[in-house]
């Protein structure tokens, strides 16, 4: 989260109870990784308050390196797989999943094109603006950014349950205010603002409780 390592170790904290929660609310092992999704934004964030602390000279450059590194690997080189491939575990219907498969595709791809990215060319991390830079020369580029946007908002368009479909638009409505507005410091503002929006999937577990495992059953 942006703003200091205060405000991601609280706000991490808030997520982890949140992501308790959800994991609560699972009814098949198809939801377990979307559920998942707010605890691994909890993690993020936590992990991004020693970003925090290592711009500010409170841990050594090294240990910055490492949760930087770790920061940036989550938010950019597997979030782009993970979203679509939960998204199409938790659809009950044949049809859309097949729909999603195009996404989870080309998140793969974009996964494994970051990962290389990130091998290949060295992490520049700096506070800007009251938020966190990640610049890597292969990876923060605008075409990628674009196919981030697909990959991790397409899947959710297609979902048979209506708050999945406005996740995508709050994400997709996020990602676009982040690149317009803050573009240098797009994988910290709009993975903070991710987390806050994951509340979303909270609520849609705990609506849709005695609705999930009847369209399991009836998956055609």
């Amino acid at each position: 989260m942006c703003f200091s390592a205060t405000a991601n170790f609280t706000g991490s904290a808030v997520l982890g109870a949140i992501g308790i929660a959800t994991m609560a609310e699972v009814k098949h092992r198809r939801e377990l990784l979307f559920a998942s999704l707010p605890c691994l934004f909890a993690l993020h964030q936590f992990t991004e308050g020693f970003v925090w602390l290592g711009i500010h000279g409170k841990i050594s450059q090294a240990a910055l390196q490492g949760v930087a590194a770790a920061y940036v690997l989550y938010a950019q080189g597997l979030l782009p797989f993970l979203l679509p491939l939960s998204v199409l575990l938790i659809e009950p219907t044949r049809h859309r999943r097949s729909r999603m498969m195009y996404f989870l595709a080309l998140g793969t791809g974009l996964t494994l094109y970051i990962l290389w990215g990130l091998m290949m060319d060295p992490l520049q991390v700096y506070a800007h603006g009251h938020s966190i830079v990640y610049n890597n020369a292969l990876t923060t580029t605008k075409p990628v950014a674009v196919l981030y946007v697909i990959a991790t908002c397409g899947a959710l368009f297609f979902s048979g349950f209506k708050d999945l479909v406005i996740l995508g638009w709050l994400n997709m409505v996020g990602l676009i205010i982040v690149m317009l507005v803050m573009s240098y410091a797009f994988t910290s503002v709009w993975c903070a603002y991710a987390a806050i929006v994951s509340v979303v999937i909270y609520f849609f577990f705990r609506r849709s409780r005695g609705v999930r495992p009847v369209k399991y059953v009836l998956a055609v």
